[in-house]
């Protein structure tokens, strides 16, 4: 278990012995305050439970690794105790995660969908080839999860790859899984047009975005939209349109711009890009919040700003370098495939140790309460 994590434990159970011991002499205390600790004894009782179950596990470990070293035992004694160690290992594994789960509390859109945005930065062709790799590689995590995909809207470079693609994840808990894709993408390859073989290096940025429902809009004044429509463009036959019904809606306070043309109706392409315009004004707000927040704890959640670089892309060497961890893996193939997991699941672990600052009531005020009591 993680140091933070155990330190963070032993605190509350503390908490949790103090709490008992004023519920134990109502009488000494006023009623508002027996409401309060009240409620967080009742949070507080089950943590206590898996703590203690936690710490007798560990015991138990502790017995049996002695009786390793000691000498007298014999091979069969030594063999058993590493099979029960084992056994030990796995029952603490289980409690662990069910700690992280009642300690952290949930995040306000991770039960939400989201979407997710594919931007071509520096680079030229080669950012426009890589936007459509990471957009591959998003599809194909997308179906192993078996969730929805739907395009938003789309702009295809002359070369074959995207400008800009934006897709809508509607499943429940997709930005809980994909949060951490915002940020500046980087990859180092050989392009095919290399003839002296030489690497070059190129970016995208992803922005992730919760999906908001209309009445949870933030508050958009129609005379700050400039709404113009256009003919759809881009890859040929059904994708080019010959009415005017592509969208584009500026955002004059903050110059934010939104185009959607895959639909045919424009009725439909306005409704897409004033959804995905209320998420960008949302994020605007998430982040300047995360930001002021700096000063506390480092955040792994990325902006989406070209220069927050978030991870390396090595095709000479097979290798993904995410950066916010320094995590490094040398099987880009697979996670091109789709095993994003691979990057994910670190991500949470650390994001998780990061949030027990956050825990569902603060400690050291309710220290001071009880104290003063």
């Amino acid at each position: 278990m993680d140091s933070i994590l155990l330190n963070k434990l032993t605190m509350l159970q503390n908490q949790y012995v103090k709490i008992e011991s004023l519920l134990n002499n109502p009488d000494k205390i006023d009623s508002e305050f027996l409401n309060k600790i009240s409620k967080e004894y009742i949070k507080l009782s089950e943590i206590n439970h898996y703590f203690n179950q936690w710490k007798r596990i560990k015991e138990d470990i502790s017995i049996f690794q002695k009786m390793i070293i000691d000498s007298a035992d014999t091979i069969n004694d030594i063999d058993l105790a590493k099979n029960e160690i084992k056994q030990y290992q796995s029952e603490l594994e289980e409690i662990e995660e069910k700690l992280y789960v009642i300690l952290l509390p949930k995040e306000i859109n991770d039960d939400r969908g989201c979407f997710l945005e594919i931007h071509s930065a520096t680079g030229g062709v080669e950012s426009t080839l890589f936007a459509s790799d990471l957009f591959r590689m998003y599809n194909e995590y997308i179906e192993r999860l078996q969730w929805q995909l739907e395009i938003v809207t789309t702009s295809y470079s002359e070369h074959g790859g995207f400008r800009e693609v934006i897709i809508s994840i509607p499943n429940k808990g997709a930005y809980s899984q994909l949060k951490f894709e915002s940020g500046g993408h980087r990859v180092q390859r050989i392009p095919d047009t290399e003839s002296q073989g030489r690497i070059h290096t190129s970016t995208c940025t992803v922005a992730v975005m919760p999906i908001l429902s209309e009445k949870e809009y933030p508050k958009i004044c129609l005379n700050d939209l400039r709404i113009d429509t256009f003919r759809s463009s881009g890859a040929g036959g059904q994708h080019v349109n010959t009415t005017d019904s592509a969208i584009r809606i500026t955002h004059i306070p903050t110059k934010l711009v939104v185009e959607c043309q895959d639909e045919r109706s424009q009725h439909k392409n306005k409704a897409k890009a004033l959804s995905v315009l209320a998420a960008r004004l949302y994020a605007a707000d998430e982040k300047k919040r995360q930001q002021e927040q700096s000063s506390l704890r480092r955040n792994l959640l990325g902006s989406g700003d070209r220069s927050d670089r978030i991870r390396t892309y090595n095709f000479t060497q097979n290798r993904v370098t995410d950066h916010r961890i320094n995590l490094t893996l040398y099987c880009l193939d697979k996670i091109l495939s789709g095993d994003l997991n691979l990057l994910i699941n670190p991500l949470r672990k650390e994001h998780q140790l990061e949030r027990l600052s956050e825990i569902f009531f603060n400690y050291y005020e309710l220290e001071s309460m009880v104290k003063t009591s």
